[in-house]
């Protein structure tokens, strides 16, 4: 299954910015949910890459749903490490932002490969 390029490069960035959210928890000494985030935020674009090399519109789904629950679990502890003064408001607010616009895409995709599917 071949998907659009835009959410397999937005994912992967997206990822490279949760490996330096990661050092820059470890560095300030926050262990646990660090690594929360930086399983589900690089999780995101691994599950992508699957989906891409899926073998039937069924596994793509598969895959994809994956990777949506993965966007929701990373905007859950962004969400988290925001209200709780881990991470500044003004530093973190980017990355709230585009794991949302994450979640939309690929609920798109999702939805669009349905209908697909379907037809």
């Amino acid at each position: 299954m071949k998907t659009d390029n835009i959410i397999k490069e937005k994912t992967y960035n997206f990822a490279r910015r949760i490996v330096r959210l990661y050092r820059f928890l470890i560095e300030n000494r926050e262990y646990i949910l660090s690594k929360q985030i930086l399983r589900s935020g690089t999780s995101i674009g691994a599950n992508v890459e699957e989906a891409i090399a899926a073998q039937s519109k069924k596994d793509f789904i598969a895959k994809m749903y994956i990777a949506l629950k993965e966007a929701r679990e990373t905007n859950y502890w962004l969400r988290i490490l925001n209200d709780e003064d881990f991470v500044k408001t003004s530093r973190i607010e980017n990355l709230k932002n585009e794991s949302i616009e994450i979640i939309k895409v690929i609920t798109s995709i999702i939805k669009s490969t349905q209908k697909q599917k379907n037809n």
